[in-house]
């Protein structure tokens, strides 16, 4: 077989088949490989006219048709299936070769893999890829990690194929060694989570306290896309809302069973967030509103517990708290951001991968689920002070939450006298304070913890570690 590919896709489900058909519709050849060829072959019988494809029978097959440095792209389920695959190639590939993995692998996994291959002279690239299947087909955003050869090979590839951005810039770049790139990917997932979380008390609280319909509230959310909190959450949001039932003739909404999944990549964020010892409470509280929707015999047993006396507004003043919502809306996001960014940034620094974190934010302005307006605002914070510790302490970003604080407070507190859970909002708030409190409560925790620990505390007014002899004579000694 003539080596006459520029890039290869193995695993032909629909991610792997609208990438390879991004490849070729941006003017590349593109080697086609899957386990069962009847998927090939049904790709280049509906879709062979968009482009130059290379099908294949065998993993063998697939290296020959590759042009020298050979470029693989894997796309198949994360875990043993894709070391069962990357081990079959690896052995059919040659130094400076490369293999990107673009599934939501665990970054520590890519880690490990990169590892290994590196060893054998192979270049692996971990990629995050986000978008879903319409942005695998129409331009994603695109996060890869590993090598910078392996990027001076690759990157052309992923620019071409990438979303653009407002301003035309492809939404791609080199995020760092080894696992920078699915680790920015997980985090991106995070945020998602909180993102949709947010929105998602957004619509309770505008139906249940303001008593709008879902047709009503999917025109203020169609209002909101128009201003500062303009993204593509906020848009399909409208679409959702607006959407009927065919077989009842009820909103759309009203019908989807309340219990939300996930996939693994949001607790991901919060287990290694953990790990690192970053907060990122609004990320946790998000994963855990889905957990808790999953819990259907819980919440049945739950069903006679004491709330509130609940009555929804009217008039002007269900107008008033719709604009409050939009408030809170906004600077929950904000923070949501602000702790995604921290774990990256913490990410970066343990694994020293020196991610930069403006770079980040512009390849997010296109492609991503979590694209939004503000992203570019993000990105200018971070290219005027690049060691910027918090997008909370950025000059636009704390006068615009400092103008939403009294609204974003009164929306947690209605939420809480009406009996409606906002643990996204009320988690956000607390974050914030805590930030901003000049004293936490956490001395008198670590009192605790050296009271029945001897785990030894520091003072406020000098130097050094210490204990207490709370048994004794409670003196004070050097730890």
């Amino acid at each position: 077989m003539t080596a006459s590919a520029r890039i290869g896709v193995t695993g032909l489900a629909v991610m792997g088949r609208n990438l390879a058909r991004n490849f070729a519709r941006n003017g590349f050849t593109v080697a086609l490989h899957n386990r069962t060829e009847a998927r090939t072959r049904e790709l280049v019988d509906a879709f062979g006219h968009e482009g130059d494809f290379v099908p294949t029978g065998s993993a063998r097959e697939c290296v020959a048709a590759l042009r020298r440095p050979r470029c693989l792209v894997v796309m198949v389920k994360a875990g043993e299936p894709t070391d069962d695959v990357l081990q079959e190639f690896a052995a059919l590939l040659e130094p400076g070769d490369i293999l990107v993995d673009g599934g939501n692998a665990h970054f520590e996994d890519t880690r490990r893999r990169e590892a290994a291959l590196r060893e054998h002279g192979i270049h692996f690239v971990g990629t995050g890829i986000s978008g879903g299947e319409e942005g695998a087909l129409l331009g994603p955003s695109i996060m890869p990690g590993g090598s910078d050869a392996s990027y001076e090979a690759l990157g052309p590839l992923l620019e071409r194929i990438a979303a653009r951005a407002p301003d035309g810039a492809p939404c791609t770049a080199h995020m760092g060694p080894d696992g920078a790139g699915h680790f920015v990917k997980m985090v991106h997932n995070g945020i998602e989570y909180a993102d949709m979380q947010l929105i998602a008390e957004a619509y309770d609280l505008l139906r249940k306290v303001a008593g709008l319909a879902p047709a009503e509230i999917a025109e203020v959310f169609r209002r909101w896309n128009q201003g500062r909190l303009d993204s593509y959450l906020i848009e399909i949001t409208a679409q959702v809302l607006t959407h009927t039932d065919a077989e009842t003739g009820r909103p759309f909404v009203d019908v989807v069973a309340d219990r939300a999944e996930q996939k693994g990549t949001g607790r991901w964020t919060v287990q290694t967030a953990l790990d690192l010892g970053v907060p990122v409470p609004g990320i946790a509280e998000a994963v855990f509103a889905r957990s808790v929707s999953g819990h259907a015999d819980l919440r049945a047993a739950s069903r006679h517990l004491a709330g509130p006396g609940a009555r929804a507004l009217g008039g002007d003043a269900a107008a008033a708290f719709t604009d409050r919502v939009e408030q809170a809306l906004y600077a929950s996001k904000i923070v949501s951001y602000t702790q995604g960014f921290h774990e990256i940034a913490a990410g970066s620094g343990k694994y020293g991968w020196n991610i930069d974190l403006g770079r980040v934010a512009a390849i997010w302005r296109g492609g991503c689920i979590i694209r939004a307006a503000f992203l570019d605002r993000i990105t200018r914070a971070y290219a005027a002070q690049p060691g910027l510790p918090s997008l909370l302490t950025d000059k636009g970003f704390a006068t615009e939450i400092a103008a939403a604080q009294d609204d974003w407070r009164a929306v947690v507190a209605t939420a809480a006298t009406q009996g409606v859970p906002a643990p996204g909002f009320a988690s956000a708030l607390a974050y914030y304070d805590s930030l901003r409190a000049e004293r936490l409560p956490a001395a008198l925790t670590q009192g605790q913890r050296d009271y029945f620990g001897a785990h030894t505390y520091r003072r406020t007014d000098r130097d050094g570690v210490f204990h207490t002899l709370w048994a004794g004579d409670r003196t004070e000694a050097e730890g």
